[in-house]
């Protein structure tokens, strides 16, 4: 794979971080208050009073804007630090954590999925943001529960729980028209993952 060009990568920034955050946090609002198509390098300038010649100096194009702003966007992180001790345990109070952010995850999902199909870098960063992290520590509980010998090494589940449990918590909303919460999870959980795990 030939290396970036000076083109392709962006100017290494000379602003502050707490800026470049504030910068970031405009461009998801307008990402959730209007979609992708809403959120301009004017918008986002106004949003937060810097200059689009800022903008275009650091970024150069929207879809790079909204690549970065996505993955400064960690939703998983509130997952790290979890360990109760059990997979049960654990499992259920990423529930509880995951069920507070699915709305505005959701959202934004509905006003990036379109761009993002037909952009691979913002496909990039929109998994990067929403599910990678989530899906590496859900997958590390289950190792620990394998580890301290909760369920059985060769479990023809175990591979399964991080799709399950994200996977419920995204489309949720599209099916029933309400957020996965945590309540809703943690129902999910009991009725079929603990099964599935032979867990109680």
């Amino acid at each position: 794979m030939a290396a970036p060009t000076a083109a392709d990568t962006p100017r290494r920034s000379k602003i502050s971080p707490e800026r470049e955050q504030e910068i970031f946090d405009a461009v998801l609002a307008l990402l959730t208050e209007g979609g992708y198509e809403a959120c301009t390098f004017e918008g986002v300038a106004a949003r937060a009073r810097a200059s689009r010649s800022t903008l275009y100096r650091q970024w150069k194009t929207k879809p790079r804007l909204v690549a970065a702003a996505l993955r400064r966007c960690d939703r998983g992180m509130a997952l790290d630090g979890i360990d109760t001790g059990s997979l049960v345990g654990d499992l259920r109070e990423a529930a509880r954590v995951v069920g507070r952010v699915c709305d505005s995850d959701t959202t934004l999902l509905y006003a990036l999925g379109h761009a993002a199909l037909s952009d691979p870098s913002l496909l990039e960063a929109l998994h990067d943001a929403l599910f990678s992290k989530e899906v590496s520590v859900l997958a590390a509980m289950v190792r620990r529960g394998i580890e301290r010998g909760e369920i059985p090494a060769d479990s023809a589940a175990a591979e399964f729980v991080p799709a399950q449990l994200i996977g419920v918590m995204r489309v949720r909303p599209l099916l029933d028209g309400r957020p996965a919460d945590g309540d809703y999870l943690l129902r999910f959980l009991d009725a079929a993952v603990f099964p599935a795990l032979g867990l109680s």
